[in-house]
């Protein structure tokens, strides 16, 4: 231990402490020898043919030192690095005690460097030559880059052995040579451990390397040969819950299996492979299927029948099928148009009607007494009152009829909503299942907390797709894969390509004149990933396909064809298999998709042909659990309790963007070109490509379809913060006025309504759908307003009360209509709804409904001044932008906070600040002149609560 002093205060070493040093230095490399096994490595970056690692088995090889664990996170290995087997005990008793002054030196210094500070108690830094410091650091850090690649090489090869030995546990290994049979592991790419070691030359071990699987297991077991003799000529191995099991000629066949089955047979070696992203799955995986091959030999009809009835308890109930009494035919299934939604607004319309006419009547009246024809003006706002209050008289009936109205159609499948899942579509029947691509547009999430649950909630439901005899693949449009730097990106190709995930990328904005066009990019990040995939479609329909074309024909030439369209593209990145399905299922890069839904949205599409899209309904995936994310989260499900409730009246469904299946044929059918040259499919110059691309559909004939059989089983993300949240209305606000309105300045050339609200107005939709849309588009104009009206009837009914004329409605009257309508009807009929339909009990669920008023008091009063400020800057075209919503929670403070309320909201606050000191004045001010006070409770009310909201949003909820 001295000999350690005297070097860090620059001692020289004397030939025995080098001597030691030499000696040390040589048992780690015998250490390190011992740990990885024979020296041969599964490397496919290296040229020649590969080797594989292989190893001794744990029996041939002498057992480990058994150390006591430490709490410290580099304490074992840091003894283990200098002992060895053939260590004295000197040796031994020198490394302890090193090695415990070395921890006690970390601890000293509360976490900081331990490599240059651990012996600061003892000497001082400053009698420690810089070089010697520098070098004892950099030996530090090789020493550490020593002990994570042990501890590597020890997980892996602990891992293997234990897969192995629970293979031999469970006889399914009969030769033990390893020529066929063992188990692989994955630990990088391209280098794998096998289990026996002469696994490692075995066209298994060749086909996972190509596959691309962490790790696979062969099964060899009496059952498996037993059912494969019996079916010698069977294209897939069926199991009793419909999942089928790929059956494979020979292990050559294996690379080219369908990867997220995870698992096939392979028929001349009389054995079944599993493989899978987790290892913890594997001895399941393949029990799991032998157990069901047994299931579904032995099985009694009774006991199938108690599982049916069990399962039809669970989960939405399934269309019954009809038939033919004569030919015996199954016949389509009924599905009504719903008339409800007609009758509701009808009465709509009616209340619209009878206040239009009140205040006509008023304005009668006054006419009648002082002949000022000039009232006659007041008309000339009907057009914007109907839109103001058009949702507020909706919302009037639709919460009357939830509660006294008919509830049925709820649970019932109609023409444009489906209650009922549908009778499964069959392979044998119908021919192979569609293919499927999951479409997922992402930018800069992270990788791990946002873009890695989401592609592991896919690849679940796709392996059950593919084990029920379809086919599917994952395309990732990647805007942001050109802009980030280059390890996160090499991280993300690889992630892509370990997950078999087929991407694009496309150039940054203004790359060599490279526009990305739209305001949020999204439309245009999918048109070029699509453009990209159908070039490649191009190519590949004009080849040339001889008679024995088999998959690995298809294979290479695909590869060729990808080439050459990225050849003449020059700037677009693109890899893995791109091609595009019969339907496409679009998500968000934090969806996370049900495990067994794919089939169910097929056998529908494929039973109503006249759906272009049919959209899922969704709960909320929570990431933090905070107050305002539990407050949104409630208020989202709200929304899709009513959208659920319009729709089954026979209203059309929306398409929200994402969470739903498209028929691709469809989405060619309505494609279009523009100045690029190139066919696009998503509308670019609108930010709400989906209400565009829904409207293109029903006007080419299609319709959309809500899928509340879904449940919550695909869930959403929804806003973290009061920031986000406030951008998204504002981009929704934004949004509708780009639909309805051109920009001020074209009004005099071309006409105030946009091409896209023309064609919506004088589409094939129902009249009652259109006034539905119109109504919900016209609460943001109504929200937008609601600050300059309320600020305007502050000085009309403070100054002029009883001087106004009694066409006008102040604002005090307008507030307390909308609380009664939706703080106490709205609340009321939704929990009576919910009841209803058996979701909640009546006062959980009302209970519920209360929780959440005083926020959305503050929220929904404090939203007015932002939504108009959408409005104006698309209608003045003033340039506003948004930021990528966060998708996963970040560290925050106090402080933090309220610099980005200030940085954000600073005009907000001084304007409410402004309003509110104001009103003060003008209503307790000694230096106000009587007549110009303001006191009037009608008056300083509406002003209070409008911008004392204002004030409380960004303070109250951040």
């Amino acid at each position: 231990m001295d000999s350690v002093k005297n070097y860090f205060k620059g001692g020289k070493p004397t030939p025995e402490e080098q001597k030691a040093a030499r000696r040390a230095s040589k048992r780690m490399s015998v250490r390190q020898s011992r740990l990885s096994g024979v020296p041969s490595t599964i490397d496919e970056s290296s040229p020649g043919q590969p080797e594989f690692t292989t190893f001794e088995s744990l029996g041939d090889r002498s057992p480990l030192p058994k150390f006591e664990p430490m709490n410290h996170r580099f304490s074992r290995f840091s003894f283990l690095s200098n002992v060895t087997q053939e260590s004295s005990a000197e040796e031994i008793e020198q490394a302890r005690k090193s090695f415990r002054m070395s921890m006690s030196g970390y601890a000293s210094n509360n976490g900081g460097n331990r490599r240059t500070t651990m012996y600061t108690d003892r000497t001082e830094m400053s009698d420690i030559p810089e070089s010697v410091v520098e070098d004892s650091v950099a030996d530090s850090d090789e020493k550490m880059d020593n002990n994570e690649n042990i501890l590597d090489e020890l997980k892996h090869e602990i891992m293997v052995n234990y897969l192995f030995q629970q293979q031999c546990a469970r006889l399914w290994i009969a030769d033990g040579t390893g020529e066929v049979e063992g188990v692989m592991l994955k630990k990088s790419r391209g280098n794998y451990l096998a289990c026996p070691p002469a696994l490692a030359d075995s066209m298994f071990a060749d086909s996972c390397v190509e596959l691309n699987v962490l790790c696979a297991m062969t099964v060899n077991s009496r059952v498996i040969k037993t059912f494969l003799a019996w079916t010698p000529d069977a294209i897939d191995v069926p199991l009793t819950n419909g999942l089928r099991v790929q059956v494979l000629p020979t292990m050559e066949d294996l690379p080219a299996a369908k990867k997220h089955q995870f698992a096939a047979f392979v028929a001349d070696e009389a054995l079944l492979v599993v493989w899978d992203d987790d290892v913890h799955n594997l001895i399941k995986r393949a029990k799991f299927i032998e157990d069901e091959l047994m299931e579904l030999v032995w099985s009694s009809g009774e006991e199938e029948n108690v599982e049916d009835e069990e399962g039809a308890k669970k989960g939405p109930g399934v269309v019954e099928a009809r038939f033919d009494p004569v030919t015996g035919e199954e016949l389509p299934e009924d599905r009504p148009t719903n008339l409800q939604n007609t009758v509701l607004v009808s009465f709509t319309l009616v209340i619209i009607l009878a206040l239009l006419g009140a205040g006509f009547r008023q304005v009668a009246i006054e006419i009648s007494v002082d002949y000022n024809w000039f009232r006659l003006l007041f008309f000339l706002l009907t057009p914007v009152q109907v839109f103001f209050t058009l949702f507020f008289a909706q919302v009037i009936v639709g919460c009357t009829a939830q509660i006294i109205g008919p509830i049925k159609q709820v649970t019932s499948n109609s023409r444009f909503y489906s209650a009922l899942l549908p009778r499964r579509i069959a392979p044998v029947d119908n021919g192979p299942l569609p293919h499927v691509t999951i479409q997922c547009p992402v930018y800069k999430e992270g990788l791990e907390g946002v873009i890695a649950p989401t592609v592991k909630s896919c690849k679940a439901a796709m392996s059950t797709y593919e084990l029920q005899g379809g086919s599917c693949n994952m395309l990732f449009h990647d805007d942001g894969l050109q802009l980030i730097d280059e390890d996160e990106r090499n991280a993300r190709i690889d992630f892509y390509t370990d997950n078999n995930i087929g991407w694009t990328a496309r150039p940054k904005h203004g790359s060599e004149g490279f526009v990305r066009k739209g305001k949020f990019k999204k439309a245009s990040n999918m048109n070029f990933g699509m453009m990209v995939s159908c070039n490649v479609e191009a190519k590949l329909l004009a080849l040339d396909r001889h008679v024995n074309w088999n998959q690995n024909d298809e294979a290479e030439a695909y590869g060729n064809a990808l080439q050459e369209v990225l050849d003449e593209h020059g700037r677009a990145w693109a890899d893995g298999n791109i091609r595009i399905g019969d339907y496409i299922i679009i998500i968000d890069s934090d969806t996370r998709v049900p495990e067994d839904c794919i089939l169910d949205a097929v056998s529908e599409m494929e039973r109503s042909q006249e759906v272009g899209i049919m959209q899922f309904s969704s709960g909320v995936m929570q990431v933090t659990w905070t107050f305002f994310e539990n407050g949104i989260t409630y208020f989202t499900n709200l929304i899709y309790s009513a959208i659920k409730y319009t729709v089954a009246n026979g209203d059309v469904a929306p398409f929200v963007g994402h969470n739903a299946i498209l028929r691709w044929k469809a989405i060619q059918q309505v494609s279009y070109f523009d100045e690029d040259n190139y066919e696009k499919f998503w509308a670019e110059n609108t930010v709400s490509e989906d209400f565009d691309m829904s409207l293109r559909l029903q006007c080419n004939g299609y319709i959309i379809r809500l899928a509340a059989w879904a449940g919550e089983g695909f869930q959403e993300g929804v806003s973290l913060t009061v920031y986000d949240e406030l951008a998204r209305w504002e981009k929704y606000a934004y949004g509708c006025n780009e639909l309805l309105f051109q920009p001020l300045h074209l009004w005099f050339t071309q006409g105030p309504l946009t091409i896209l609200c023309k064609e919506f107005l004088f589409s094939q939709i129902r009249m009652t759908s259109k006034i539905t849309i119109l109504s919900y588009i016209g609460t943001y104009y109504a929200i937008g307003a609601a600050w300059i009206l309320t600020l305007v009837n502050y000085f009309a009914v403070g100054w002029f009360n009883g001087y106004l004329d009694k066409y006008y409605l102040d604002s005090w009257n307008v507030w307390f209509g909308l609380v009664i309508v939706f703080v106490g009807l709205g609340n009321v009929s939704l929990a009576v709804m919910r009841y209803r339909i058996g979701e909640k009990t009546l006062l959980f669920a009302f209970l519920e409904n209360i929780k959440w008023v005083p926020m959305f008091v503050v929220f929904l009063g404090g939203l007015s001044i932002h939504v108009s400020q959408a409005l104006l800057s698309h209608m003045f075209v003033w340039e506003m932008s948004w930021g990528s919503t966060v998708k996963e929670a970040t560290f925050s403070n106090a402080w933090i906070e309220m610099q980005l309320i200030w940085g954000g909201y600073r005009n907000t606050i001084f304007l409410s600040f402004l309003c509110i000191a104001g009103m003060i004045i003008l209503g307790t001010a000694s230096f106000v002149p009587y007549d110009w006070k303001i006191n009037s409770f009608l008056a300083w009310w509406p002003m209070a609560s409008c911008w004392g909201s204002h004030l409380l949003l960004p303070i109250a909820l951040f």
